[in-house]
């Protein structure tokens, strides 16, 4: 495992975490294009930051991610950038279809998140579980 650290400046680290969001009011409409579309601006938004998402899966209603990041990075600041930007981008490409899900307000996800450290877990583990989500 210790061919797997991250080395920065200083000091070398290990952090991964399984997160899941849900769709707001549980909706089924992680499926077909939308669904291709919305892991492929999860992965555009990954590809300009400072973390990387490892795996990402769907399940109707909601999506798990194994995240790596650095200690620079709070889990809070993670979330914020992947919910924020995928509901902007999301709006701007489905806007007719999310209008009949989501009437009042311009949202996606659903307040909350679920996040836990994968910490000395095997991540194949862990990648093959979300694998086999939906």
């Amino acid at each position: 495992m210790k061919e797997n650290y991250n080395h920065e400046n200083r000091h070398k680290y290990y952090l991964k975490c399984h997160l899941i969001f849900c769709i707001k009011y549980r909706r089924k409409i992680l499926k077909g294009e939308f669904d291709n579309n919305i892991k492929a601006i999860f992965q555009s938004i990954a590809d300009n930051s400072d973390f990387d998402i490892d795996i990402m899966e769907t399940d109707k209603d909601h999506i798990h991610f194994l995240i790596s990041y650095p200690p620079k990075l709070s889990v809070t600041s993670i979330v914020r950038k992947l919910k924020q930007e995928s509901t902007v981008f999301s709006w701007r490409l489905y806007d007719s279809m999310l209008r009949k899900y989501f009437w009042k307000e311009k949202t996606l996800w659903s307040d909350g998140y679920f996040v836990c450290s994968i910490g000395e877990a095997n991540p194949n583990t862990v990648i093959e579980y979300i694998r086999n989500q939906g």
